[in-house]
């Protein structure tokens, strides 16, 4: 990546939002899920592998096991067999037993709604519990992940040298109308245009908001 570009003005990050919202006023998730916790388990399993290989590993793990309690009867090696095809799924399948088993003895089987008690959750970090805060919840949530990083360094909608002070960026500089669905509408537009090595600027709607020295017009 190159230098990271100037935080950009209020009026400037504005205008780039209004511009997103008009293009997708209800940008979603792109990890199925149908209640908190399989969104817990699917967001946790996402970790180094793609939203796609996750869905279609989790389609019928969540047809027979959408509770906590239904996740420890099918048991660590029946988790196995249905993720194997995931990254690093011996380990995010343990990890899944274990929270399993948090949320049934001290939640009562039910996902707790604070940040704080998620992330004591095993293999959920500030990024996953800020995807199920916002995705479940409606709260104002950053989740931030490679894509937005990028996005934030490389447009100056959100520079910052790590997650934390990028997340702190978005709280920070972006309006708070736009708040509930600005992780997605970053992430939506780093996956599919503001890619990492060749941007498709001929396509981005903010191409003449962006100050970075990485655009291309092919």
């Amino acid at each position: 990546m190159t230098k990271p570009a100037k935080q950009l003005d209020y009026h400037t990050i504005h205008e780039i939002f209004t511009r997103f919202a008009a293009s997708d006023p209800e940008p979603k998730g792109e990890l199925n899920h149908v209640n908190a916790y399989t969104l817990v388990v699917a967001v946790a399993l996402s970790a180094q592998a793609t939203d796609v290989g996750v869905n279609k590993a989790t389609e019928k793990l969540f047809q027979i096991a959408d509770t906590p309690q239904k996740m420890l009867d099918l048991g660590l090696e029946g988790v196995i067999e249905h993720i194997k095809t995931i990254g690093l799924f011996r380990n995010k399948a343990k990890n899944v037993i274990k929270l399993s088993q948090i949320l049934v003895d001290e939640y009562g089987g039910v996902v707790p709604s604070s940040r704080a008690a998620l992330i004591s959750l095993p293999g959920v970090g500030r990024k996953t519990a800020n995807v199920v805060l916002n995705m479940w919840w409606q709260y104002p949530a950053q989740a931030v992940d490679t894509h937005i990083f990028r996005v934030g360094n490389r447009t100056g909608i959100c520079p910052g040298k790590n997650v934390d002070v990028v997340e702190r960026a978005i709280e920070d500089n972006i309006p708070v109308e736009f708040q509930h669905h600005a992780h997605h509408w970053l992430i939506l537009h780093g996956r599919y245009v503001c890619k990492a090595r060749k941007p498709v600027c001929a396509n981005c709607i903010i191409r003449d908001l962006c100050t970075s020295e990485d655009k291309n017009y092919e």
